[in-house]
């Protein structure tokens, strides 16, 4: 798994914008330019995906899994999370 050090965005009430790729060959978080992307090899159906990116975050943020709140993008590629 690749993993990205993203523990400099993991501040209170901060908002984390990226983009996810489902159904990828391994999980990984990327950087690229301003852009945040993150794939994950769980399929978009059921929550599986959102379940997957958000582990995948809580782990590079260096957070719980609870302290993520999805904002913007439950169906959607493009997705914002909240950090409480």
């Amino acid at each position: 798994m690749d993993m990205t050090d993203l523990s400099h965005l993991a501040h209170e009430g901060s908002e984390i914008r990226l983009r996810v790729t489902s159904r990828a060959r391994r999980n990984a978080i990327s950087i690229d330019g301003d852009e945040i992307r993150v794939h994950v090899t769980a399929p978009p159906e059921d929550g599986k995906a959102n379940a997957a990116v958000v582990k995948l975050l809580a782990k590079s943020l260096g957070v719980a899994k609870s302290r993520l709140t999805l904002l913007r993008g439950v169906t959607s590629r493009d997705k914002v999370f909240r950090l409480d």
